[in-house]
């Protein structure tokens, strides 16, 4: 089983899309660093995220040596997402983020990292969620002014979700 380490940006996308419940419920094991949740999520949807099964992890100080040498070496990324890189090197876990500054050093790092529509993809294929949610919650995230999602990728996945559209 695949640990995923999410960043902020997937988590949002997830609750605009009123998928944050749905996604939880597909078998799909997700985790922030303890620096993350608690800079960016505890005080806003933190408390939901955890009651859903969000887990909180606590970097090892080789990690945290590693976050706090790549921020310097890559001042666009916040200590956050560095700290989200660096759980995300463990073995049998992977990078969800949004952020391509992001995705690009997790690939250099030869880290497993996946986006938001990976997630879609994988809630799709549990069987657990309707195509027609799926392709609401899409809508309205690939709708959003702040969206920066592959348009071609997510007209494949409205085309889809919406001819099993009831």
């Amino acid at each position: 089983m695949i640990i995923l380490v999410s960043d902020t940006s997937v988590l949002i996308d997830l609750e605009r899309g009123g998928l944050l419940e749905a996604a939880f419920s597909c078998d799909l094991t997700m985790v922030v660093p303890d620096l993350l949740y608690e800079r960016e999520l505890a005080a806003d949807n933190g408390p939901l995220l955890r009651r859903l099964g969000l887990g909180v992890v606590a970097l090892t100080p080789d990690e945290v040596t590693f976050a706090q040498r790549l921020r310097k070496k890559q001042p666009g990324l916040s200590l956050p997402d560095c700290f989200a890189l660096s759980c995300a090197r463990r073995q049998d876990h992977a990078l969800v983020t949004g952020d391509k500054l992001l995705r690009t050093e997790a690939q250099a790092w030869q880290c497993a990292v996946y986006g938001l529509l990976w997630i879609l993809d994988q809630m799709e294929a549990s069987g657990k969620t309707r195509a027609a949610m799926l392709h609401e919650g899409l809508t309205r995230i690939s709708n959003h002014p702040r969206s920066r999602l592959p348009k071609g990728e997510v007209l494949v996945r409205l085309q889809r979700w919406n001819v099993q559209h009831p």
